[in-house]
């Protein structure tokens, strides 16, 4: 038989180690927020998961109302942290309506040797977009998603594993290199009825361990780009190969705008099957986002991208 004398001190060691063991998962849950400030593989890393380290604080503040109250205040800090480093990849309400021209962008990594390309580039266009980007074509892919394309979308322009088709005329395509020995991007100039509109698509170098410096370097580059870049009307689309947060995208951040999904959630893109990060990115500049999703098209392990801007 338990001594009831002995209850009271049992109970509170109990309630002592429940606290102490939830403080500590609050400091490790902050160590790791913090780290995605961190440039290089640490922040890439953080940024991927930092959207789901939410549902950990979450369910760290419930157990410590129920379990351990007074730990709640130290777990706010956390809880802070991480709102402060979601605020850039936090959706948007869409543009209330106007009688301005508008301009549809998507843009799908199409997963090179999927056989994937003709069936994106069919739903895609059903879509009616006015712009449609591809990226990680082969051969093979390029050539079925020319074929789909060829009549609705007659100006095109491709670069290595890049291609971009258009309702409207296209004026000064360039390939970019972005500072590596290979072309994986390119700039046009679309003619649309509201203007020209700058349009850069971009296929970064895909992050492994220890192989980041190449992706880095693209993005940076791209930064640079659009920096120097004259254009009014700017927009920026492809794959990233970076969560929308990673510290790489800084550059890129302070020269355009990040655009927001209006749909209600973070517009994750990878992998299609079930997305948890977004990778595929949409930056813009001097033009308004009316709206900005995803579309599940073809077979690609990547969903695509639809931005409307006026």
């Amino acid at each position: 038989m338990i001594d009831v004398a002995h209850r009271a001190p049992l109970a509170r060691r109990t309630t002592t180690r429940r606290a102490r063991r939830l403080a500590i998962a609050g400091i490790i849950v902050l160590i790791l927020v913090a780290c995605g400030w961190i440039p290089g593989v640490i922040g890439t890393a953080v940024a991927a998961v930092l959207p789901w380290l939410g549902l950990v604080i979450l369910a760290l503040l419930v157990t410590a109302f129920f379990l351990a109250r007074r730990v709640s205040v130290l777990l706010l800090v956390p809880a802070l942290l991480w709102i402060l480093a979601m605020v850039p990849a936090l959706p948007a309400l869409p543009a209330p309506a106007s009688a301005e021209e508008e301009l549809t962008i998507v843009s799908q990594n199409v997963r090179a040797h999927s056989g994937s390309a003709a069936a994106s580039a069919t739903e895609l266009a059903q879509s009616e977009a006015d712009v449609i980007a591809l990226t990680e074509l082969d051969g093979d892919s390029l050539s079925a998603a020319s074929g789909v394309l060829a009549d609705a979308y007659p100006h095109s322009y491709t670069v290595g594993t890049v291609a971009l088709w258009s309702r409207y005329p296209l004026t000064s395509a360039e390939p970019l290199t972005l500072g590596l020995s290979w072309k994986r991007a390119l700039r046009v100039e679309v003619q649309s009825p509201a203007g020209p509109v700058a349009v850069y698509v971009l296929h970064a170098a895909s992050v492994r361990p220890g192989q980041q410096q190449d992706r880095d370097t693209m993005l940076h580059g791209i930064a640079e780009q659009v920096a120097s870049d004259e254009a009014t009307a700017l927009v920026v689309v492809g794959d990233f190969n970076a969560p929308s947060t990673d510290p790489a995208l800084a550059a890129l951040r302070a020269e355009a705008d990040w655009a927001r999904p209006t749909d209600g959630t973070l517009g994750f893109t990878w992998p299609a099957a079930f997305p948890l990060v977004r990778i595929d990115q949409v930056f813009v500049r001097g033009v308004d986002v009316v709206a900005s999703g995803t579309l599940r098209t073809g077979n690609s392990d990547h969903l695509a991208t639809m931005t409307r801007v006026r």
